[in-house]
């Protein structure tokens, strides 16, 4: 498998979908508004396969203190192939001296941020107005 970790920005949508399709999240559902702010976010990582997108990461940041990490996905068959913490060792490239690094992370993905270094912050608790189903 040769994978290749890029900050391009030419990334077509409908290998986007396909991408939150198969990970069943709810932005899919809003395809313009998620291709305009993944291009607009702050940093784009993509992982491929060739010329096939394998996964994504973005964030969100002042540029300065504080960086948000709201998307990191990678196609189901491709998961647990080391492919996420490619993804997620790019970002630390940028933002490992930040104050602060943020994300919000349920069911298999806690163990996962985990083992790349986030904890639960202290006794805080979750917020948002949310209009999706999971993602």
């Amino acid at each position: 498998m040769n994978i290749t970790i890029s900050e391009t920005r030419d990334i077509n949508l409908d290998d986007i979908l396909v991408l939150y399709k198969a990970n069943g999240w709810s932005s899919a559902e809003k395809p313009t508004q998620l291709y305009n702010g993944l291009l607009n976010s702050e940093t784009l990582i993509t992982a491929w396969e060739d010329k096939k997108l394998i996964g994504l990461g973005n964030a969100i940041s002042d540029g300065h203190l504080t960086v948000y990490y709201p998307h990191l996905l990678v196609l189901p068959e491709y998961q647990g192939k080391g492919i996420g913490k490619m993804i997620v060792d790019k970002m630390q490239e940028k933002y490992s001296h930040f104050h602060m690094q943020m994300l919000t992370a349920d069911g298999k993905a806690v163990a996962f941020y985990k083992k790349n270094g986030f904890e639960r912050a202290g006794n805080t608790q979750p917020m948002w107005i949310y209009q999706g189903n999971e993602h």
